[in-house]
């Protein structure tokens, strides 16, 4: 991974906690923002809000119908698991 795009979407990513705890948190698989709020110990107004940042980005992927209100799903793009791979092999996260 080595593009101009790819390297914009890594900054864009760990330019922000929230983005980065919300990828992180779906790397380990598909998750309803109250599960990821609850998991990463964030804020659901601040996932809410980063996971409509990385969907506008391209990295992550409602994986329910538009219209569903609850229970709505998200999980990582192509794009999105090489971009959290990027952050983790050239250890862009700090450790908790």
């Amino acid at each position: 991974m080595t593009s101009d795009d790819q390297w914009d979407d890594v900054s864009f990513v760990i330019s922000s906690r929230y983005r980065v705890g919300t990828l992180q948190r779906l790397d380990q698989g598909p998750a309803t923002p109250s599960i990821i709020a609850e998991e990463t110990d964030l804020n659901m107004a601040h996932v809410s809000r980063a996971l409509k940042e990385l969907r506008d980005k391209g990295l992550v992927t409602l994986l329910v119908s538009e219209d569903r209100r609850k229970g709505r799903v998200h999980g990582l793009t192509e794009t999105g698991e090489d971009v959290w791979e990027t952050i983790e092999t050239q250890n862009m996260v700090d450790a908790d």
